[in-house]
């Protein structure tokens, strides 16, 4: 089924509302409950039968002069980070899915997942070489050593991968693309293998040089990229199941201060580095590397994984490092769970929790699989953000795809988190201002049906919410 709003109609929720200020202040004086009251409140909802669908519209009243219990507060005036955006990644699984559809069925699913009027997808992942959903183990520059990467060739990505991701960008050229490795080549690692193992020190100069052949070849095949990260989960090396690599903190600091960060500079690219891209509980080492001054001078971002840890883990390091920037950067269904297609609350509270502790964007892991979580060279057990049946080709919008077009419709690249609080039993809450002013609630709630008082200067708003539900609301 296709969504049953759209992110033009919060454009017209929007212009509604500037037109009804505009007419207010021809009116003087006017307090600050009568603007507020002439801005009818948009709602959409995913909760039982619903997806995404428009509810009846709220309108601000005055609010009591005792603050209820059930009440969320709204300060618009203390503001928090900017938002990048929301996404998913092109896996090679994922790329190879979409290419199995044709191109009458695939172009309606990329305007519907990419393009600024529909969800707007616009903060996206590509791996570079082989991750554990892939077709098969490969990287970029396969075989004996080879120190001057003279087999270096990208020429596996033309067949399926490029293709999606121009086609991608062709529904939202604002697509910001990060990319990450999973494993150097295998010659480049303790074991020779790029299934597990650690990295060698001494092929640092060629790594580095690796990652600038990959951004220039995707380049010229007009797919730029816009940041990457050091490593794909760099404590870990997954019991050699799948393309890892180990990366201790100290090799990551050389790497990116001696190594990557002058390659980049050197050739005039301005492609931002990501460090980490693992867990929350790493926090420590985080605000390790990024009080090294030689690694700051060329990265000043953390990517962050929710598999272990908690959000607030963030937050510590923002604490001693306010000006790095936070991204969250993988996290995804699984496809055997029997809540596959309906856990959007479960999905609302991880995302509402990063973005509450300074997170400016999210992306989530495979954008398609097909109905076995296929292909992956595991068996592992991740789902998609949609299915694409390996036989019908069907397609099946996941909860977690629900949770994002929450968030994804309503926010727009640029927009300002700004404070709200309350503290209410199974809800969740983010509030965001966008650039040219609507304003967006979005709840999450995990339990029974349940109201919220929204309390906005001198003006309240109650809202239902369903039981299990995400609700957005919107105005201007």
């Amino acid at each position: 089924m296709r969504s049953q709003a759209t992110r033009r109609e919060f454009l017209e929720i929007s212009a509604l509302g500037l037109a009804s200020a505009a007419t207010a202040t021809l009116w003087q004086p006017v307090s600050a409950l009568a603007a507020e009251s002439a801005r009818e409140i948009g709602v959409w909802v995913t909760g039982g039968a619903k997806r995404f669908s428009r509810g009846d519209s709220l309108t601000w009243k005055p609010a009591s002069a005792a603050k209820p219990e059930n009440a969320i507060t709204l300060d618009p005036g203390k503001k928090f980070q900017a938002t990048l955006g929301f996404g998913a990644a092109f896996t090679d699984a994922s790329c190879y899915m979409f290419n199995q559809l044709s191109p009458s069925a695939r172009e309606p699913l990329f305007h519907e997942l990419f393009h600024p009027s529909e969800m707007g997808l616009n903060l996206c992942r590509t791996c570079m070489g082989a991750s554990d959903y892939s077709t098969k183990v490969y990287s970029y520059d396969d075989g004996g050593p080879d120190p001057g990467l003279k087999r270096f060739s990208i020429e596996h990505d033309r067949e399926y991968i490029l293709p999606m991701l121009r086609e991608a960008r062709q529904a939202n050229p604002d697509l910001f693309l990060f990319s990450s490795p999973w494993s150097p080549p295998g010659w480049m690692k303790a074991g020779g293998s790029m299934l597990g193992g650690s990295m060698r020190k001494k092929y640092f100069p060629e790594y580095a040089q690796y990652f600038l052949k990959f951004l220039q070849g995707y380049a010229g095949e007009g797919v730029p990229v816009q940041a990457v990260t050091v490593q794909n989960e760099v404590d870990t090396d997954q019991d050699g199941r799948m393309p890892a690599c180990i990366w201790a903190q100290e090799y990551e600091i050389a790497f990116v201060a001696d190594h990557l960060g002058p390659a980049l500079r050197d050739h005039s690219l301005d492609t931002k580095i990501w460090i980490l891209d693992h867990n929350y509980n790493l926090w420590g080492r985080a605000i390790a590397e990024l009080d090294n001054p030689d690694l700051r001078k060329y990265c000043n971002a953390v990517a962050w994984h929710g598999y272990v840890g908690k959000p607030e883990m963030v937050s510590k390091v923002h604490e001693i490092h306010p000006d790095a920037d936070m991204y969250w950067t993988e996290g995804g269904p699984d496809y055997t769970s029997p809540h596959y297609l309906t856990e959007w609350a479960k999905w609302g509270v991880l995302f509402t929790g990063a973005l509450r502790n300074w997170c400016e964007g999210i992306t989530g892991w495979n954008l398609a699989l097909d109905e076995k979580g296929r292909p992956n060279i595991g068996p592992f057990s991740c789902g998609g953000m949609v299915t694409i049946d390996s036989r019908t080709k069907e397609i099946t919008r996941s909860g977690q795809y629900w949770t994002l077009a929450h968030f994804a419709r309503a926010i727009r690249r640029g927009a300002r988190r700004f404070d709200s609080e309350g503290s209410l039993p199974g809800v969740s809450h983010a509030a965001f201002e966008n650039p040219e002013g609507k304003r967006v609630v979005v709840l999450t709630n995990s339990g029974a049906a349940q109201s919220v008082t929204l309390c906005l200067g001198s003006a309240s708003a109650e809202v239902a919410l369903e039981p299990d539900s995400m609700t957005t609301l919107a105005w201007s």
